[in-house]
């Protein structure tokens, strides 16, 4: 590896207003070979969903960012952007029906596989045993421009294993 094959990444965080959080981030670019340069903590300002932006320039081989990048998603830290690539539009669904009996991990999966789409969250509720309809939200993060094709394969995959959607609201109320 030459000076050559450095170069200058910029990664875009959001995270949780507690203490440890901001280290828990850069451990892995530490970790990995990642050098860094600056780190702007924004804690005074807030995301929509109020957690604090964290921007962070760090040089690396395209080779270490790759897995800088691997080890931040697997320490669940919460990536809104990587270098070029984006995950800045964030949808929450609710899905509703035999979610367990539809085999939700198969359901998780099959939205990670249509690509561009990540699920960040799940919550599953199943108040009454997982026989009965259950319910689980899912924060999903699409690449820039992919949430409606995002959307799309959530509604196709319930229509096929019989869950009701909740859908967020789209600008415009529609």
């Amino acid at each position: 590896m030459s000076e050559a094959d450095v170069r200058s990444y910029t990664v875009r965080l959001e995270l949780v207003d507690e203490p440890g959080e901001l280290l828990r981030a850069l451990e892995p670019i530490a970790d990995n070979g990642g050098n860094l340069l600056s780190i702007f903590h924004e804690r005074g300002n807030l995301t929509p969903r109020g957690h604090i932006p964290v921007e962070v320039d760090l040089e690396a081989t395209q080779s270490q960012f790759d897995v800088i990048v691997d080890a931040l998603r697997d320490a669940g830290v919460n990536i809104i952007q990587a270098g070029a690539e984006r995950y800045s539009e964030e949808l929450t669904v609710v899905l509703v029906g035999h979610l367990v009996d539809t085999d939700l991990s198969d359901t998780l999966q099959r939205f990670q596989d249509c690509g561009g789409v990540s699920v960040a969250d799940v919550s599953l509720s199943a108040p009454q045993g997982t026989e009965n309809p259950s319910s689980a939200r899912l924060r999903i993060v699409a690449s820039e421009g992919q949430s409606s094709d995002a959307l799309e394969t959530v509604r196709e995959i319930a229509d096929e294993k019989d869950l009701r959607v909740i859908e967020p609201l789209t600008e415009g109320g529609q």
